[in-house]
């Protein structure tokens, strides 16, 4: 039997790296299994830490019907999805990776809407959400 190395040693460490790595890639959706949707585009309408927070896409309403769009408004800079803590818009952005910021929480990447107002009302802790002025 060959002696154990260190370049051996180092050698098997990565080849087991790389299998646990490409094992997640094939089945990404084994590894999400016991978590809730927090990548979801679904409208969301719920009170977390006290904080009413709202998600839907941009030209839904409150009550689930089209609203109209003027004003110069642009929910989510692209998305298609408007967020509200409080009622106030959030702005949300969506990376070229599939992750989510706000501007509360710019250096903080997030599965979905739903996550970036959650850690929008964490960054907040218990301050007013200002609404950010068009131009």
């Amino acid at each position: 039997m060959p002696e154990l190395t260190r370049r051996r040693a180092l050698t098997a460490a990565a080849a087991l790296a790389a299998a646990a790595g490409a094992q997640s890639l094939l089945a990404p959706g084994a590894s999400a299994a016991g978590h809730s949707h927090e990548g979801s585009l679904e409208p969301f309408d719920e009170v977390y830490k006290g904080r009413r927070i709202q998600g839907r896409p941009a030209g839904m309403d409150d009550m689930g019907g089209m609203q109209a769009t003027g004003g110069g408004h642009h929910h989510g800079h692209g998305t298609g999805y408007a967020v509200f803590v409080d009622g106030v818009e959030l702005h949300v952005m969506r990376n070229a990776d599939g992750s989510w910021i706000s501007v509360v929480s710019h250096y903080a990447p997030v599965a979905g809407p739903r996550a970036a107002a959650r850690a929008a009302v964490d960054e907040l802790q218990g301050a007013a959400l200002l609404p950010f002025p068009a131009n």
